[in-house]
């Protein structure tokens, strides 16, 4: 397998976790955000909407969008699982997952950003804003694990709910939200930054991190 991503990516970040957690190993190939690496016309025949990530499975296949790729991970190498067995429970992971992954991470997405700037907005409002979105969905999150038991989102064991928090929660710090207003979701980063499989993935363990 070969994973397309960026060290700073929240996207890719959810990915190398998956990955790390199923045991397995991808092939990394690396697209500098800032300098439009995405956009090169290679990587555009290869993924159209430019964005990252996408895996080249060993069949040929290329694989876009985190959550599919994830998902695929799950139903190749079920153990350990990334989501539960109870259906209910099940929408309530990939609720979760999907408040962050098409809610929140979107709008403080590169692209966007640079879009509101060359609109002529100042950069303080630009990081406001986007600092405003984190914040407010973040909190909704936290809301969300009220009733559910620790020590992660979802119970004793990580989820595709933890995948998608840890990296929200890096890009959280790069924005300046205040996470002390989260304790039930730092809690739960807490129960996965002792795990081998999110240290390993963390941005700045990565080649190409700057």
């Amino acid at each position: 397998m070969r994973l397309h991503g960026y060290f700073r990516s929240s996207a890719a970040w959810r990915v190398r976790i998956a990955l790390n957690l199923k045991g397995l190993q991808a092939e990394q190939v690396f697209h500098h955000l800032r300098h439009g690496g995405q956009r090169a016309p290679d990587y555009l025949a290869l993924n159209p909407q430019g964005l990252v990530p996408a895996l080249e499975t060993d069949s040929g296949a290329v694989l876009t969008q985190s959550l599919a790729i994830c998902e695929w991970l799950e139903e190749g190498w079920p153990e350990p699982p990334l989501l539960p067995a109870g259906r209910d429970e099940r929408a309530a992971v990939r609720a979760f997952s999907l408040a962050i992954a098409c809610d929140i991470h979107p709008v403080q997405n590169l692209k966007v950003l640079a879009r509101l700037r060359q609109q002529g907005l100042p950069e303080a409002e630009v990081t406001g804003w986007a600092r405003w979105i984190i914040q407010d969905g973040l909190e909704a999150c936290e809301a969300m694990l009220r009733s559910q038991p620790g020590p992660f989102c979802f119970g004793a064991a990580p989820t595709l709910a933890d995948l998608c928090l840890v990296p929200q929660l890096g890009n959280a710090r790069r924005f300046g939200c205040d996470l002390s207003r989260l304790p039930r979701l730092m809690a739960a980063e807490v129960a996965c930054a002792a795990l081998p499989a999110f240290a390993e993935a963390e941005p700045d363990k990565q080649p190409d991190a700057e």
